[in-house]
């Protein structure tokens, strides 16, 4: 959590003044911020019932309890041990500091009403009607209670939550979540295969491209013959652990891939790749990268496990030097 700080700096003159500077601020907000912390800043969304810290609810503060270089650096920096991670490098200091005044004017100090949702000016009148479905939508009653221990209205509101809420607010809450991350796409065609279902076969490039998809293709595992056993292993853990964001093929092309900032490096880049060295791609491997989604595998994988990683690497998407 931030800081409190005796004082705070007024917010920038010109963020309340300049309407496109703030609509700026907004949507730099809208593409980067709302996933945690939620379209009214309140941080009531789905991916903060799963955080531990929980993201900031902007609408708790006042512009006294937290300065506005504060808010700069933690867009910056990001904030060690939270899911807040730093935005250097991948928007300008300039569109920080339109972002943090957006929600310093918008969330702290107005505490804006047109950013709440189901109201009638976001078009939802009269959303009262679906009342009974509320429960379900904050999480009062999970899910996944069964029919039998609801009561008639408890049942009629279940399936209301279900007809209509639910592609908004997915399960809300359950009391058995199930697995807290999956590998199932759900958003392009798959030809029916599931990269969650391990004793399925994979798809050929043959359905990678019948999929009309321009990243399935990515998650056909490439067929080398005559891989040596360690390549073999390496080949196993690369598949296992690594291609969720490298994709099989190693290109970073594949779906998760594709929308990660910065991308996951493409491992069959020649023009990276030239100058690679197993000395570095193991150090990157074991310690990981900052301010990337490169997370460090030392407490994963054995030093042997990622000398397999790096010699199917070498194999089969770009030699590595020595």
């Amino acid at each position: 959590m931030f800081a409190i700080q005796p004082a705070a700096p007024a917010i920038a003159a010109d963020a309340g003044k300049d309407g496109a500077r703030h609509e700026a601020g907004r949507k730099i907000y809208n593409f980067r911020c709302y996933f945690c912390h939620g379209y009214s800043g309140d941080a009531k969304t789905l991916a903060a019932t799963y955080l531990t810290p929980k993201p900031r609810d902007f609408t708790k503060d006042v512009e006294q309890s937290i300065g506005r270089e504060q808010m700069i650096a933690a867009v910056r920096d990001g904030k060690p041990g939270t899911a807040m991670k730093g935005f250097k490098g991948i928007i300008s200091e300039s569109e920080i500091e339109k972002v943090v005044d957006f929600v310093r004017l918008e969330f702290i100090r107005n505490k804006a009403v047109n950013t709440r949702y189901h109201t009638p000016e976001n078009g939802w009148p009269n959303h009262e009607r679906n009342k009974l479905a509320f429960p379900f939508a904050t999480g009062q009653i999970p899910l996944d209670r069964s029919w039998e221990a609801l009561s008639p209205p408890e049942q009629k509101g279940k399936r209301l939550f279900l007809t209509t809420c639910i592609s908004c607010h997915d399960h809300a809450r359950t009391e058995d979540p199930g697995p807290v991350w999956g590998g199932r796409p759900l958003s392009y065609p798959r030809n029916h295969f599931d990269p969650g279902d391990f004793s399925a076969p994979p798809p050929t490039k043959a359905d990678a491209i019948a999929s009309a998809s321009p990243y399935a293709m990515h998650d056909v595992v490439p067929q080398v013959s005559g891989l040596s056993p360690t390549e073999k292993r390496g080949e196993t853990l690369f598949q296992a652990n690594c291609a969720f964001c490298h994709g099989a093929t190693g290109t970073g092309r594949n779906w998760i891939g594709s929308f990660m900032e910065p991308h996951p490096r493409d491992l069959t880049d020649p023009k990276f790749m030239q100058n690679m060295t197993r000395q570095r791609l193991a150090h990157t491997i074991r310690e990981g990268l900052p301010n990337t989604s490169m997370p460090a595998w030392k407490s994963v994988l054995k030093d042997d496990e990622i000398q397999a990683v790096i010699a199917y690497v070498s194999r089969v998407f770009h030699p590595v030097k020595q």
